[in-house]
């Protein structure tokens, strides 16, 4: 199995890269500083940004998943959704969303009182999207 990963130097997305070459997969990293990525022989590192839906259609074409590593407030879901469809993926799975879980029937994490507000902007991201 060939799988991107969006975001693969960062903190979330570095473990999962390291994750998939344990398991033997074909990864190809996308990130703004490939350079940053580990020398692995299963590993091509590729420059990347995960809102230019022309470069990304070219980054992923060919391969059997995508997985998006990428903080939500930095991403546009069309862009990225859209992009994994020109390029003829037919998975993507996105990391992240624990702000949008319910607590409580009908209300979720995010809007309670005692949510951080510092970490209010990424969790909305998670749910819009």
């Amino acid at each position: 199995m060939k799988v991107a990963v969006i975001g693969a130097t960062g903190n979330v997305g570095s473990r999962i890269v390291t994750e998939l070459l344990r398991r033997g997969r074909e990864v190809t990293g996308v990130a703004p500083h490939p350079e940053r990525m580990p020398h692995h022989d299963r590993l091509t590192a590729r420059q990347g940004d995960v809102n230019d839906q022309g470069g990304l259609v070219q980054l992923l074409s060919g391969h059997d998943a995508v997985i998006s590593a990428v903080r939500f407030v930095m991403t546009n879901p069309r862009t990225l959704i859209a992009a994994v469809k020109q390029a003829g993926v037919k998975r993507l799975l996105v990391v992240g969303g624990a702000g949008s879980l319910e607590v409580a029937p009908g209300v979720q994490l995010v809007d309670t009182p005692t949510f951080p507000p510092e970490y209010k902007a990424e969790a909305l991201g998670s749910r819009d999207f």
